[in-house]
């Protein structure tokens, strides 16, 4: 019955759902509201990253400066263009996934180590761009960005909106919109993944030369999967820019990279729910560790270290193996 519940597809999207808006029931403080909204943001993120390195097994430790252009696109056509904000995101995305496809081509044709070098040059160009344009981008400094509207109605996280004769605060009504869009990154890659692409792509991870005997376009399915990457990157970048309203280059830069391939290996490859969950993780584990001061980055290092030699495939597979074996064994008991 359990592996029956955990095949049906969409079964884990309506306990995500559940999941999202029960939260502001437990929650009143901003500041969590805050790292609450952070974290689906994120997690929306490592979703199509997911894509990428999970099922079509192809590394790219540049993908923060996707995430960084579709940011810093929506700020500068926003605050300094005065461009709607919607038509800002959807031609960033269209940009970004073009530069992705034009990139993408002839780095793809690499593989292991040089393929992952090729993706972090990849990202150190687009940081190094954005760090240095400071007339368009701020530069170090960074640069304010405008808030989010849409026909004239603005959402900010200091506003107050009427909803089914219900007054919600700004930070709880972006953090319904990012738990949205969560929902709508995870229903577009599963739909991805039960699709011939999602096949494609995961015989391309198990063996790209027996993919490629069986008539399998590896260069057209790769190309196609990072540029899908990529756009999740940079939707979610611009959706970023404008919940905080103000943005540096940190967020394209190598450390952010990491810290995406990161959420998605911890939580557990080739898994939505899984890489969700390291984006939890990823994103909490220093708020809990913070009191400990000078040891915190020591002790953070070890937990992750830790976790990789005890649960190699991740937080969620590892847990629901551990379900399944403890549930299979109560049932071999009873019979």
């Amino acid at each position: 019955m359990f592996d029956r519940f955990l095949e049906w597809r969409m079964n884990y999207v309506l306990v995500l759902a559940v999941i999202v808006f029960v939260i502001p029931l437990l929650m009143e403080n901003p500041f969590y509201f805050d790292l609450a909204t952070q974290i689906l943001i994120i997690a929306a993120t490592v979703v199509g990253l997911n894509l990428l390195v999970g099922y079509a097994g192809q590394i790219s430790l540049g993908h923060a400066g996707f995430y960084g252009m579709g940011a810093y696109f929506s700020a500068v056509a926003t605050t300094t263009w005065s461009w709607p904000p919607l038509l800002a995101m959807l031609v960033a995305a269209a940009v970004v996934g073009l530069i992705a496809w034009i990139v993408g081509r002839p780095i793809l044709k690499l593989k292991g180590h040089y393929l992952s070098m090729a993706t972090l040059a990849v990202g150190f160009i687009i940081a190094i761009i954005i760090n240095n344009e400071s007339e368009l981008t701020g530069g170090p400094d960074g640069m304010v960005v405008a808030p989010f509207s849409l026909f004239g109605w603005e959402l900010s996280t200091f506003g107050l909106y009427s909803m089914f004769g219900l007054e919600i605060p700004g930070h709880i009504a972006w953090y319904l919109v990012a738990g949205v869009l969560l929902l709508v990154a995870v229903v577009i890659a599963q739909n991805l993944i039960d699709s011939p692409l999602g096949r494609a792509l995961r015989s391309i991870h198990g063996s790209e030369i027996a993919a490629r005997t069986v008539g399998v376009d590896t260069a057209r399915y790769k190309s196609m999967v990072f540029v899908i990457s990529a756009v999740y990157a940079s939707i979610m970048g611009s959706v970023f820019a404008h919940f905080t309203g103000f943005i540096t280059p940190a967020i394209a830069g190598f450390d952010y990279s990491i810290v995406l391939i990161t959420m998605v290996v911890l939580g557990g490859m080739a898994s939505p729910m899984g890489v969700i969950l390291g984006a939890v993780v990823l994103k909490l584990l220093p708020q809990f560790l913070a009191g400990f001061q000078e040891y915190e980055t020591a002790i953070f290092g070890f937990i992750l270290m830790a976790t990789m030699i005890f649960m190699p495939k991740g937080f969620y597979p590892t847990a629901m193996n551990a379900i399944r074996n403890k549930l299979g064994k109560s049932s071999g008991g009873k019979a």
